[in-house]
C-alpha cells in the first residue's frame, strides 16, 4: 500500500464516523448509553485521544523506539480510556468536536510528511496507524449506527 491509499482509507473511515452522528441534536450527542456508558460525544472525545495517541507514538515508531506498553503504564487499554474519559468529561460537545477536527488535521497533516516507506508494508507503523484510527472509528460509527436505530 501506499500512503495515499492509507490515507484514503483513514479518510473513508473518518468520514463515515463523522457521518454516523450527522443530525443528531446537542442532547441527544450527550445522552449516555451509545456504547456502554458513553454518549455521542464521549465517543468523539475517545477517537481523538487515540489520534492523539498516533500524533504521539508514530514519530516514536519511526525513529525505531517501541512506545511503552499499556499494561505497564496505565494497567491496560480499558484503564487509560477510563483515565482519558474522567479528563475529557470536563470539556463541552463544542470543545470536543473542535479537539476532534483539529487533532485528525494534524494527524493527516503529519503522516503527509511522513516518508513513504512505513506505509509500504505491514510495518509497526502502519499496524500502530491502522489501530489508532481506520479499524478503530467503525467500531464507534456502528456503535452509534445501532443506538441511532434503537432510538427510532
Amino acid at each position: 500500500m501506499k500512503r495515499q491509499q492509507v490515507l484514503a482509507k483513514l479518510e473513508a473511515a473518518w468520514a463515515a464516523f463523522n457521518d454516523s452522528y450527522t443530525g443528531l441534536s446537542d442532547d441527544q450527542m450527550l445522552q449516555p448509553g451509545v456504547m456502554e456508558h458513553w454518549s455521542v460525544r464521549d465517543l468523539i472525545a475517545h477517537v481523538a485521544w487515540w489520534e492523539e495517541e498516533s500524533l504521539q507514538h508514530l514519530p516514536q515508531i519511526l525513529q525505531g523506539i517501541r512506545p511503552p506498553r499499556y499494561s505497564v503504564v496505565y494497567g491496560g487499554i480499558d484503564a487509560f480510556n477510563a483515565r482519558m474519559t474522567e479528563l475529557k468529561q470536563k470539556l463541552t460537545l463544542a470543545e470536543v468536536r473542535r479537539q476532534a477536527l483539529d487533532t485528525h488535521q494534524r494527524l493527516v497533516v503529519y503522516l503527509n510528511g511522513v516518508p513513504e516507506e512505513p506505509f509500504a508494508s505491514d510495518t509497526r507503523f502502519r499496524r500502530r496507524l491502522r489501530l489508532d484510527t481506520y479499524s478503530h472509528y467503525p467500531i464507534h460509527a456502528a456503535a452509534i449506527r445501532a443506538w441511532r436505530e434503537q432510538q427510532t
